[in-house]
């Protein structure tokens, strides 16, 4: 089940600052993870779906590229997105 507008406009506004900023890198990464956590979800119930499984590890490097970009460029940040969205142990 995709991601709902109603949705979508909530995890902007939370990570990415307005509702309009749907280009900022925390907002990104935020969707990112909303999509990972529903497909994981989806996999366990289907185990054998392995090509929802191949574009969830395309979602997971695309995630892991965008981070990296955060981490260089804005630490606090970088720091501050992982702890919200608990990405890190």
């Amino acid at each position: 089940m995709p991601l709902t507008k109603e949705k979508k406009a909530e995890v902007i506004k939370n990570f990415g600052g307005a509702t309009t900023n749907t280009g900022s890198i925390e907002g990104q990464i935020a969707l990112l993870t909303e999509r990972i956590s529903q497909i994981s979800s989806h996999l366990q119930q289907n185990k054998k779906d392995f090509s929802t499984h191949r574009g969830l590890m395309q979602l997971v490097g695309k995630r892991k590229r965008l981070l990296t970009y955060l981490q260089k460029h804005n630490l606090t940040g970088y720091r501050q997105l992982i702890e919200k969205l608990g990405l890190r142990k």
